[in-house]
C-alpha cells in the first residue's frame, strides 16, 4: 500500500507533486491529460475523477497532479492522499513502463540525444514534479511533450525549451532544432 510521505509545490503553481512510498513504477512513466486517457489506469481514473484535475503524471515515486486554474488545492489534496494511500495495486500494474522512442530507437544521434535528456534534463524535470517524452525525430528537428508539472508550465515552453535545445546543439549538432508538441 502506498503512503504518501511528502507533498511539494512546484514551479508550477496549478501543479503539486505528491511524494510516495514504495515506488509506484519500477521504471518508466505514465502521463494522463484527461479522464478518457485514463480509463484502464486506476490511479489516474480516481484522481481525474475528483473534478478540477488537468492532468496527472506519475513515475517512480512520485504523482504529479495538476489542477484547474480557478480551482482551490484546499478541496482537492486531502482527497488526493486518500486515494494514493487507499490504492491498492496488482503485481503487473507496478511494472516496466517503457519509452518506445528510447527502446527503438536505432538512430545513433537519437541514441545520443536520450542519452543526454536522461542524465541532465530529466532528473531535473522529475525534481520539479515533470518530465518530458520524445515525440519524433527526423534527423534534424526534435519533437518533445512535456509532462506532469512541466505540461502546464510557462517557462518550459519558452526558457526550458531553449536550454534543452542549446544543450544539445553545444553536445551533439549545432543545427538541432527542438520543438514542444
Amino acid at each position: 500500500m502506498l503512503k504518501v510521505i511528502n507533498i511539494e509545490p512546484t514551479p508550477n503553481p496549478d501543479a503539486l507533486k505528491f511524494i510516495v512510498q514504495p515506488a509506484i513504477l519500477k521504471s518508466g512513466t505514465r502521463s494522463f491529460k484527461d479522464f478518457a486517457s485514463s480509463v484502464g489506469d486506476p490511479l489516474a481514473s480516481a484522481v481525474f475523477a475528483l473534478g478540477s484535475v488537468t492532468s496527472v503524471f506519475y513515475m517512480d515515486r512520485f504523482v504529479t497532479v495538476n489542477k484547474d486554474a480557478r480551482a482551490e488545492w484546499s478541496g482537492l489534496i486531502d482527497s488526493i492522499c486518500e486515494i494514493l494511500e487507499g490504492l491498492k495495486l496488482e503485481p503487473e500494474q507496478v511494472g516496466n513502463v517503457k519509452d518506445s522512442v528510447t527502446d527503438t530507437a536505432t538512430d545513433e544521434k537519437l541514441k545520443l540525444i536520450h542519452r543526454l535528456l536522461d542524465e541532465k534534463i530529466r532528473p531535473g524535470l522529475a525534481g520539479d514534479g515533470g518530465g518530458l517524452e520524445v515525440i519524433s525525430f527526423d534527423g534534424q528537428t526534435l519533437q518533445i511533450s512535456y509532462h506532469g508539472a512541466c505540461g502546464s508550465c510557462p517557462s518550459s515552453t519558452s526558457g526550458t525549451l531553449r536550454f534543452i535545445e542549446g544543450l544539445l546543439q553545444s553536445e551533439i549538432d549545432p543545427s538541432l532544432r527542438v520543438i514542444s508538441y
